[in-house]
């Protein structure tokens, strides 16, 4: 059975471009071997994902994912069961946020900065899907 999830959390430090490398590098490592699928948005010192796959797997990486001394104020943003993947093409695609074009964050936020915080998670992943359609998100590995 495939399932959806989509966290938030916030970066324990503020991360440099090689610690999101190397949380990028690790994660698609592990998801080739898992089946898992998924994106990671990142920017502001927020990271926001969706991960894709088997319950199991998906559970088992959340649960991992909660116990990173790396995330900090992690939250559940919403989880489903799904008939199909829509984030198949990438074992793990990224978004800076912080490159993504304002009005895009204005038609999904209450202001031009993005707080996934104060998001529902049909929102965020609303977001996500237009990020797919505008050619946002780079790293389809």
């Amino acid at each position: 059975m495939l399932v959806r999830l989509l966290y938030v959390s916030r970066a324990a430090e503020l991360p440099s471009a090689e610690a999101t490398q190397s949380i990028l590098d690790s994660a698609r490592a592990h998801n080739t071997a898992n089946g898992i699928t998924g994106i990671l948005c990142y920017g502001g010192g927020m990271y926001l994902q969706a991960i894709e796959g088997g319950r199991k797997q998906i559970n088992a990486l959340y649960t991992q994912i909660l116990k990173d001394p790396r995330h900090i104020d992690v939250v559940l943003l919403h989880y489903e069961e799904i008939v199909e993947r829509r984030f198949g093409s990438w074992t793990m695609g990224q978004v800076n946020l912080s490159k993504i074009n304002a009005s895009t964050i204005l038609k999904y936020s209450e202001t031009v900065e993005l707080d996934p915080y104060k998001m529902s998670g049909k929102v965020s992943l609303a977001l996500l899907e237009e990020l797919i359609m505008t050619a946002s998100i780079i790293g389809r590995a």
